[in-house]
């Protein structure tokens, strides 16, 4: 398997062109002798004007499909089929393939190429092959993805109990085997390598892409990694001591007492942000002091109904917001998550912390069940909470690091290569802590210095906005467009822009997309509802 990198191919064809093109000079040397004579060249009437070649053909999708279909590359047997347009996707030739054993892929090539490579990353523990980006194919790119090796749903580690080969894809190996492949479908289709190839990955995506910036540095020209599972090891043990507060005695979060939380947290702090708006967006200056949580609890500490909480219930908030270390060091950690005065929305965490009542259905507790079966107690009957404490068998938690863990932070050669990077985070994600991003961003810095990570890295938070998308916040914004600019113009984003639309495409709100530590501070008119839906209304503040 050849594992070059895009760039590396390109370059690598480039040279191949020049060396084809000295050697054709060299053969046309009319009167030499062979013995290093310089010929001798005689005036004469001007030679005729060849005629200019004839343009090349367009390759369509539908003649990509043709043209690939039943093709065996690297090893894969591909399979080409078109996908009609939609209202909301448009038409593009879908081709898989599998590389050995069972590494799924899908390359997905648009009906104008734009001649760059988008890869799409995963989420969760992958296991499928998520549908194509529509803004990357209707920008023109080729669109790439895998299920990283096994197939299940992405709630599911069992495949890291059984086999070793498909966890080390999981882990880190998968992007660059799919890649290698990508790369020689594009040529055989075009007749060219990709110019430029990106990846932007979420969550999971968001770890595939910090693992690909730092274990292949040279395999992407720019990276774009939103809400970044990149500490594995910390944030599973988080989630595992969240599950076992909220499944205590009188730890259990309903409804009405996040939503008591949620409204504590925006009387505080929704306003420090220049509007009272229902989103907290000055996060910095929302500290514990002012919030003051310890005034909802309920007299005697027993829970006595919706309007005050228990002190197992006030365990789960210090849970949530106090920093997790395992190992009895700070090697594999999790950074405490923000009290955002938007816990009661839909996708926060009912979702993902409290199942409203019942712990058993939030996603942070099957994560880590699973985690716990599959990767460090290697028993799929082990009750997940009562595994404790999560670094019992420090051996297991140091092999699943090694394995999916992406926290080097030390990211020159990424850089010095020429690769732009590009972090995003939610501010109301209940899945992954923004304060975790926070970390990496300024961990990376001091690893790189300010100069280089000025020149090469842009972090941006979108406040109030839940796990990848949704939320109260704006959850929308066109980075792949700015990385683009970014790497073939040398135009750096600063503040960007960020939407939240209606269920039919019509934008609700619009807000800078501040680069952190920077917050939208509305600035417009007060008492204003329509001028605080706008973007233009607000400026990026410290």
């Amino acid at each position: 398997m050849n594992f070059l990198s895009s760039k590396a191919s390109l370059a690598r064809a480039k040279l191949h062109a020049t060396a084809v093109s000295i050697a054709m000079l060299t053969a046309c040397g009319g009167g030499s002798d062979n013995r290093g004579a310089v010929p001798v060249l005689l005036p004469g009437p001007p030679a005729a004007q060849p005629a200019s070649p004839p343009s090349a053909a367009v390759v369509t999708a539908q003649k990509a499909c043709s043209d690939l279909t039943g093709k065996t590359v690297a090893g894969a047997a591909l399979t080409a089929v078109m996908v009609a347009a939609t209202a909301s996707v448009p038409g593009y030739c879908k081709v898989t393939g599998t590389i050995s054993p069972a590494l799924n892929f899908q390359i997905s090539l648009p009906e104008a190429w734009n001649g760059k490579l988008y890869y799409q990353g995963g989420g969760g523990y992958n296991g499928a092959i998520s549908p194509p980006s529509t803004p990357a194919l209707s920008q023109g790119y080729a669109v790439a993805a895998s299920d990283s090796g096994h197939q299940d749903n992405a709630l599911s580690a069992n495949f890291a109990l059984t086999d070793t080969f498909a966890a080390q894809l999981f882990g880190s190996l998968s992007v660059p085997t799919v890649m290698s492949t990508a790369t020689e479908t594009l040529a055989t289709a075009y007749g060219t390598l990709p110019a430029k190839s990106y990846f932007e990955g979420c969550s999971n995506g968001g770890r595939e892409a910090l693992m690909a910036v730092q274990r292949s540095p040279n395999l992407f020209d720019g990276v774009i990694a939103r809400a970044p599972a990149y500490n594995w090891v910390g944030f599973m043990g988080a989630f595992n001591r969240n599950s076992s507060v909220l499944a205590a005695p009188g730890g259990a979060f309903t409804a009405a007492k996040t939503a008591l939380l949620s409204k504590h947290v925006r009387d505080a702090c929704d306003g420090l942000d220049g509007v009272a708006d229902g989103v907290v967006s000055n996060q910095a200056a929302c500290t514990p002091a002012l919030v003051n949580v310890a005034t909802l609890r309920c007299a005697g500490g027993t829970d006595a109904g919706d309007s005050c909480l228990s002190d197992a219930q006030l365990d789960v908030v210090a849970s949530w917001t106090t920093e997790a270390t395992f190992t009895g060091s700070a090697t594999f950690r999790n950074a405490g998550w923000n009290l955002t005065g938007n816990e009661d929305d839909p996708g926060a965490w009912r979702t993902w912390v409290s199942g409203d009542g019942n712990v058993t259905t939030a996603l942070q507790f099957l994560f880590q069940d699973t985690t716990v079966k599959n990767y460090l107690a290697r028993d799929r009957t082990v009750n997940s909470l009562a595994y404790t404490p999560w670094d019992q068998n420090q051996n297991a938690l140091y092999a699943m690091a090694a394995l999916n863990d992406a926290t080097n932070t030390d990211i020159r050669p990424f850089i010095n290569s020429g690769g732009k990077l590009i972090l995003w985070h939610g501010g109301n994600d209940s899945a992954l802590s923004a304060k975790s991003t926070v970390e990496y961003y300024g961990n990376m810095r001091a690893s790189v210095g300010a100069a280089a990570a000025d020149a090469s890295t842009r972090f941006y938070v979108a406040p109030g906005v839940n796990h990848c998308s949704g939320g109260p916040g704006a959850d929308s914004s066109d980075l792949l467009t700015a990385l683009d600019r970014w790497v073939t113009k040398n135009e750096a984003p600063s503040t960007l822009v960020a939407e939240k639309r209606d269920p039919d495409g019509a934008v609700a709100l619009s807000r800078p997309l501040c680069q952190y530590p920077q917050y939208p501070r509305y600035t417009g008119p007060a008492n204003d509802a329509a001028a605080s839906k706008s973007a233009a209304n607000y400026t990026c503040s410290s």
